[in-house]
């Protein structure tokens, strides 16, 4: 095992909102979590006290944060201020996007 590559079987795995798979790696003070959304999958409005950002790896979707409404491509990327509301929902394509958190969420260890 080495401190600095994680290996998959070393990272946290986890299906949220019925059907998106989330694969987690945390450091000492911030987690990625590679995220898979299959088509017509949805991320249902919810807030979370963790500052999030990330990056659209491929696919298109719709995301609402904060009553704002936009669509996002591979390429694209997005802010989540703690505590503020948002949603993700998928089209006809899977979508994988990268997400930052900070701190750590420990529910997605």
């Amino acid at each position: 095992m080495s401190h600095y590559f994680p290996t998959p079987d070393e990272c946290g795995r986890h299906t949220i909102f019925g059907s998106v798979a989330i694969r987690t790696c945390a450091g000492e003070y911030v987690q990625l979590s590679l995220v898979d959304i299959p088509p017509h999958g949805v991320v249902e409005d919810h807030s979370h006290p963790n500052e999030q950002m990330g990056l659209v790896i491929s696919g298109r979707l719709e995301f609402t944060i904060g009553g704002e409404r936009k669509l996002l491509a591979a390429g694209d990327m997005f802010r989540i201020p703690g505590g503020v509301p948002h949603c993700v929902r998928a089209f006809d394509e899977p979508v994988r996007a990268l997400d930052v958190f900070y701190p750590i969420r420990d529910e997605y260890r």
